[in-house]
């Protein structure tokens, strides 16, 4: 996820988008110590942290790790939302563990948590039509709204992760 207003509606914030649509009453505060929004909710009688770091994506490790020391979360009890290019716009997918693939955002929460053993939301945002296109350019670019995380897409699959957790 990347701060900001600029930001907001860009492909790289689909986890953001994803946690806005499965929890759109939840109310945000500031911590500065995880550089991060966090709020928190409960779920069937289980309290659920919701994190946005406040840090651009590729440092997004720094808020994740603070997060996990603070609240005494182990990795393996970890859910990432993030976005995912090799998926299809509209298609969410859960994966536990891997590599980063290249995700900048992975790498470092990988890197600063020391482990690869998470759950991941993977939320489908598709390559650029034109394979010359940068990357980059196209993951900070709008994500039209038709393509954004809804929650009747994400639901499923977070209910199923939920479940067997």
């Amino acid at each position: 996820m990347n701060p900001g207003a600029r930001y907001r509606f860009t492909r790289h914030n689909a986890g953001a988008m994803a946690l806005d649509a499965l929890w759109p009453e939840a109310r945000y505060r500031l911590e500065k110590k995880m550089s991060a929004e966090i709020a928190q909710t409960e779920e069937a009688g289980i309290s659920i942290y919701l994190l946005k770091p406040q840090t651009f994506m590729n440092n997004s490790g720094i808020a994740v790790r603070a997060a996990l020391k603070q609240l005494k979360i182990k990795p393996e009890c970890l859910v990432v939302f993030h976005d995912e290019v090799e998926l299809p716009p509209g298609t969410v997918r859960h994966k536990f563990g891997g590599g980063h693939k290249g995700h900048n955002g992975l790498r470092s929460i990988i890197q600063e948590i020391g482990s690869a053993d998470f759950h991941r939301i993977r939320i489908g945002v598709g390559r650029p039509q034109d394979p010359d296109a940068g990357l980059a350019d196209y993951l900070l670019s709008e994500m039209p709204s038709e393509q954004r995380p809804q929650h009747g897409i994400i639901f499923p699959v977070w209910q199923a992760l939920r479940e067997s957790l």
